[in-house]
């Protein structure tokens, strides 16, 4: 393959096209021959162009989740609606349908979330005025936008086969950081002699639930909090800096906690709960997706025994990866870690807050 040119790469859209079809080419290189023959090196006519499309972009040169949700996707009808029916890849990796239904349900996750953060700045202007109707008003809205991203999450079970998921697609959203198959990391070539480490796409790179998080003043610490952070890195630097302005910028619980408003209170509490659920729901989800398939494997293996499709399915998912996610972390400790870090944001489980708010205008915040 010819040595890609970027310099006539102008605007953010065709940067980001380019970022995908990258990064889409590079995991089908590294992974192509699956967890049996991993490459150490990633040929100059990538790894080249796409060091530069990165870093004109801010982001680092593996596939991520700005790539495969947020910019993969085009309209069938372009005046037709926001749907399954009506969405298909830009481009696609092995597993069929699956692979489609996977990522196209993920966009429409985003897509329901849109409304609760809108609403984020009238929470903040509500707070830095005092406004008790406002902010009740705004987090009513982020209540329900939460409630809607776990029902669309659901959509998952319709679309996307367990089977596929596990043994087919998986390994493709997988980086070289914390991951057994490739220790050292990906040498890229024509860049740098020594190994570069780079997490896979992971749903942690999804803005939204940090955004979430921050509002409601969850507080995730240790291991998972760490590599929550990390995985911000991983995010395009309009979404970190919205994410960092959150959390700079105001005590939402000490606001709620000093105005005793009955029904403010009632409407965080329900924010709260609405992200428990959602994070339950999110275990569920990947309990079909990964624990369940993993624990099949390993009895498919042992006995020989099922359909010679799920055996050969299922055969081909990477062994290192069964209790790992994409982006390298302990699945399930995580999540459940995560989960019950989100409890604790509550009113009903502690009583002091930090400081209420600082100056910012909603000139600065729609500037954001």
């Amino acid at each position: 393959m010819p040595l890609l040119e970027t310099h006539l790469l102008q605007t953010h859209r065709e940067l980001r096209l380019a970022h995908l079809a990258l990064s889409m080419m590079t995991v089908g290189y590294v992974w192509q021959e699956g967890e049996r023959e991993t490459v150490k090196v990633l040929p100059r006519s990538l790894s080249v162009p796409f060091c530069k499309v990165s870093q004109t972009l801010g982001l680092p040169p593996v596939l991520i989740y700005a790539d495969a949700v947020l910019a993969n996707w085009k309209k069938r009808d372009a005046n037709g609606p926001f749907s399954m029916e009506n969405l298909e890849l830009l481009l696609t990796f092995p597993g069929g349908e699956s692979v489609r239904g996977f990522f196209m349900v993920t966009l429409l996750v985003e897509l329901a979330a849109v409304p609760g953060l809108k609403s984020i700045p009238d929470v903040i202007n509500g707070v830095h005025n005092n406004d008790v109707a406002v902010v009740t008003k705004a987090l009513d809205v982020v209540s329900q936008a939460i409630d809607s991203i776990k029902q669309t999450l659901k959509l998952m079970h319709e679309y996307v086969d367990p089977s596929i998921f596990y043994g087919i697609m998986r390994i493709y959203l997988s980086g070289w950081k914390d991951n057994p198959l490739m220790p050292e990391g990906l040498v890229y070539d024509g860049v740098q002699e020594k190994p570069m480490e780079f997490s896979g796409s992971s749903a942690a790179q999804s803005s939204i639930l940090h955004c979430f998080d921050e509002l409601l003043g969850v507080q995730h610490e240790g291991s998972s909090g760490a590599f929550l952070r990390r995985m911000r890195d991983y995010m395009l630097p309009s979404h970190r800096h919205f994410i960092e302005s959150i959390s700079s910028r105001l005590s939402l619980r000490s606001f709620v906690l000093q105005q005793a408003d009955e029904h403010l209170t009632h409407t965080f509490e329900q924010c709260v709960a609405s992200l428990v659920d959602f994070r339950n729901c999110h275990i569920n989800t990947v309990t079909r997706y990964v624990t369940i398939p993993a624990s099949r494997a390993k009895q498919l293996s042992a006995n020989k025994q099922g359909l010679a499709e799920e055996l050969d399915i299922i055969r081909r998912a990477p062994t290192a990866l069964e209790e790992r996610g994409t982006g390298g972390s302990g699945l399930m400790t995580f999540l459940k870690t995560v989960r019950d870090k989100t409890k604790y944001a509550s009113i009903s489980q502690c009583t002091t807050g930090n400081q209420v708010l600082s100056d910012l205008s909603m000139t600065e915040i729609q500037k954001i």
